[in-house]
Parts: C-alpha cells; sequence; structure tokens
C-alpha cells in the first residue's frame, strides 16, 4: 500500500517508478480522489462544528428568553442532523475509493533496480558452478527417471494415480524418492535454525482476508489462490471461510500484523517448512509435465521483519541464506536481479536464484528473495518505535525462499543422475537418508 502524503508531495517520483514498472503516471488520479476525500472530511467536520455551535447558541437564546431565535436555531441542528449521516457517507466512500485504488498499485522499484520489460532484462549478479571437476551437462528430466523406479505397485514418482485422486498438476512420491523430499526439507530448516538463526514457526496453513491483503496475494490475485470454505456457505452465495496459503510468507510476514515493536527486538526472522497451495491461474500449457509447476508444493519459507535503515543489508543476507543450500547441495546455480518488468506486485526489489536443469538444458527459478520496504506493513499496519521517538514508523518486510523444496528435489535429481539411471545423494543428505548413498538402483 502505498502513502499517499508521499505521493502528493512526490507526484514525479511516484509516476516515474509506475513508468520504470510499465505503468501510466496515475499521481493525478489518486491526488484527485485524495482531495475528494479531504473534501467531504472537511464537509462532515464543518457541519458537525457548526451543530456543536448552534447548541451553545440555543442555549443562549432560551437564557435570554428568546424563543422565536430559539426555535430557528433548532431547525437549523434539525437540517444538519439529516444531513451528516449522507456527509459521513460521502467521506466513507470516498476513503474507500481512494484505498482501493492504492490497493491495486504494485510497490515503486528502487533506484537500483535495472529498468526492463521482462525476464529477458533481467541482469545475472553472479553464477556458481561444482565445487569440484565435474561440469554442467545434459541428461534426463526427472521424470523420465523416477517415473522408471518401480516402489511396490507403481513408479516413484507418479502422476497418473495423482491425477485420479486430485487432477493434474499434483504428484504421488513413493519409497526413497518420497524420503529424498522430506529430507531436503528437513536439511533446510536445519541450517536456517541452526547457522543461520531463523526462528522456526508452524504455522496455520488457512488464513483470513486480512492475512492475504496484508502480503498482497488479494485483491489483485484472487484467481490465483485456494479457497477453503463451508459448502453450504458458497451455494449460497456468500463465502465465509479462509484461503490455503500459496507461500509461507502469509503467516510469516503477518504474524507482526497490527502491533507496534521497539528497535531493539528487530530484525525478526522466521522460518517454515509448509505445503504451499497455487492455482496457477496463468500457468496453463506451461511445464505440463513433471513437477516444475503444481498446484502442491513443499517450500522452505524466509522471512525478515527489519528495520528501514537495516533492509537493505538484510536482504543480502537473506540471499547468502538461500544460496548456501545449494552450495552445500552442491548444484549449479546463477544469481539474477529481476528489472522493473519481471518483479512481483510487492516487491521494491528481488533476487532470483536459478539452479541448473541438465534435463532442460538451462535454468530455473529455485528462490525469489525480496524487499517490499514498507509496502506490505502498510496494509498490515505493522510498526516500531524507534529509541527515543514519540511516533512509530513502518517496519520493512522481506521474503525468500529457502528454498523450494519441489525443485530441489528435481535438480539433484537431474544434476546427480548416473549413466544406469539411479541417483547418487549429495553428501550432505546421506544422514537424513539414514547413511543412503544412492536411489533408483
Amino acid at each position: 500500500m502505498h502513502d499517499i502524503r508521499f505521493i502528493r508531495e512526490n507526484p514525479d517520483a511516484f509516476d516515474q517508478g509506475l513508468r520504470n514498472r510499465g505503468m501510466e503516471p496515475l499521481s493525478a488520479e489518486l491526488i484527485r480522489l485524495d482531495d475528494a476525500r479531504r473534501s467531504a472530511i472537511s464537509e462532515a467536520q464543518a457541519a458537525q462544528e457548526r451543530r456543536n455551535a448552534l447548541s451553545k447558541e440555543i442555549g443562549a437564546a432560551k437564557k435570554a428568553k428568546d424563543e422565536t431565535r430559539a426555535a430557528e436555531l433548532m431547525a437549523e441542528v434539525a437540517r444538519l442532523k439529516e444531513s451528516i449521516p449522507e456527509q459521513e457517507k460521502r467521506e466513507k466512500d470516498a476513503t474507500e475509493a481512494l484505498e482501493k485504488r492504492l490497493a491495486e498499485i504494485p510497490n515503486i522499484p528502487n533506484l537500483d533496480v535495472p529498468v526492463g520489460k521482462d525476464e529477458h532484462d533481467n541482469v545475472q549478479r553472479e553464477e556458481h558452478r561444482f565445487e569440484g571437476s565435474r561440469q554442467l551437462g545434459s541428461g534426463k528430466q526427472h521424470f523420465e527417471l523416477a517415473e522408471a523406479w518401480k516402489v511396490g505397485i507403481g513408479p516413484a514418482m507418479d502422476f497418473e494415480v495423482a491425477a485420479k485422486l486430485s487432477g493434474s498438476r499434483f504428484v504421488v512420491l513413493r519409497g526413497q524418492l518420497a524420503r529424498l523430499e522430506r529430507a531436503l526439507g528437513q536439511f533446510m530448516l536445519d541450517l536456517h535454525t541452526t547457522e543461520h538463526r531463523y526462528t522456526e514457526v508452524s504455522p496455520p496453513l488457512m488464513v483470513r482476508d486480512d492475512a492475504m491483503f496484508g502480503t498482497a496475494q488479494l485483491p489483485k490475485f484472487r484467481d490465483d489462490q485456494f479457497f477453503a470454505g463451508n459448502v453450504e456457505q458458497i451455494g449460497a452465495g456468500a463465502p465465509e471461510g479462509h484461503w490455503l496459503i500459496p507461500t509461507a510468507e502469509v503467516p510469516l510476514t503477518n504474524l507482526v500484523r497490527e502491533s507496534i515493536l521497539s528497535d531493539e527486538e528487530l530484525p525478526l526472522r522466521f522460518t517454515a517448512l509448509t505445503p504451499c497451495f497455487r492455482a496457477e491461474a496463468g500457468a496453463a500449457g506451461r511445464d505440463t509435465r513433471g513437477m516444475l509447476r503444481q498446484h502442491q508444493f513443499t517450500k522452505c519459507e524466509l522471512v525478515s521483519i527489519a528495520t528501514p535503515d537495516k533492509s537493505a543489508e538484510e536482504h543480502e543476507r537473506m540471499l547468502a541464506c538461500a544460496e548456501e543450500v545449494l552450495k552445500r547441495l552442491d548444484l549449479p546455480f546463477r544469481v539474477m536481479t529481476l528489472c522493473t518488468g519481471d518483479m512481483g506486485f510487492a516487491s521494491a526489489k528481488t533476487y532470483d536464484i536459478e539452479v541448473w536443469m541438465p534435463g532442460q538444458g538451462t535454468y530455473r527459478e529455485i528462490s525469489s528473495c525480496s524487499v517490499c520496504t514498507d509496502f506490505q506493513a502498510r496494509r498490515m499496519n505493522a510498526r516500531f518505535r524507534a529509541k527515543g521517538e514519540k511516533q512509530p514508523r513502518f517496519v520493512h518486510t522481506l521474503n525468500g525462499s529457502g528454498v523450494a523444496v519441489g525443485r530441489a528435489l528435481i535438480a539433484v535429481l537431474e544434476n546427480y543422475q548416473e549413466p544406469d539411471g539411479s541417483v547418487t545423494i549429495p553428501s550432505v543428505l546421506q544422514p537424513y537418508m539414514g547413511g543412503l548413498t544412492r536411489i533408483g538402483d
């Protein structure tokens, strides 16, 4: 959410930020809406002040036994009383119109974000190859490997039975492959909590509208979400229920909603390993084979709550924490600074980590680390009070994947595949696999 006062004072800078995102200028429209809101507030306040003043005059007229004057004043008070609800409604409507419009506008990019239209204008920041002599190579895709491994009544990676259970974009994992997925998630949690000093959280997987609004999934991205409501209420056209979280960013960031922290408590760092649920409404025809794009997947999330002067430093730290996961797994990756046209709605700056996928012969995103400045904090009313200051200020929020477990599983399968179709287990995961060094043989 944007600060209308900033927009009024810096209309050119605000409009330039929107232009950098490929949008038309909006400051004039927003200032008109704010003018209407201010006018409605002034009219309502003036009417209330006039009513209060008239009440005093009525008392004076009655004290002076001027009944005619008192009657005139009482008639005016009655007219004002009738008009005040209408004026209050105009004020409410004007405020809602401004807030609705502000809620639809994405965050303004930081000044150091490269300006561009789409992913082709992203800028590579660094590249990390294998630690040893291994080279980037080609090979089978993950599903070609894992569908060939038979476990009991079906393959280790089973899309066919998942489709019978739930439809497309779901998967059933069996045997040691399921254990490998669990091992990856546990390894990430252990790394982030023991070495990177994040606090582990087990959050709800379903949240209310306010939480989704706070992190900006609502209202703009409603069609990308899954909703769980009472069947009878949905049938009646007035659903009440909860949203399945598209990422643990939602509950973790909202842990500080409607609160005032002290600067001594910051930064706060949270991590969670959760299922995530996404409708993938805009992904028709994309990545239809395999596990790359699923309606349900597991992700290890990182969230930081920081003071404004420390958020840029925290962003770099979060990126390093996510990178360390891939370094420990010895997976090749590169880091991209997203351009203004490819950033997420709430982001002011984003780094994407892309891991090498030999089966596709390309890099694919496995983590996004974003700083959202005070954009989400305003929507959540999350503030802090600095030592010696009376007025609280909005915190800065950051989020990142540390990392997506399903895509890490794909990367391990494809980068550690052997000529015979088996897969070597990275050494850092072997303790989580009971000492197992290979699967699929």
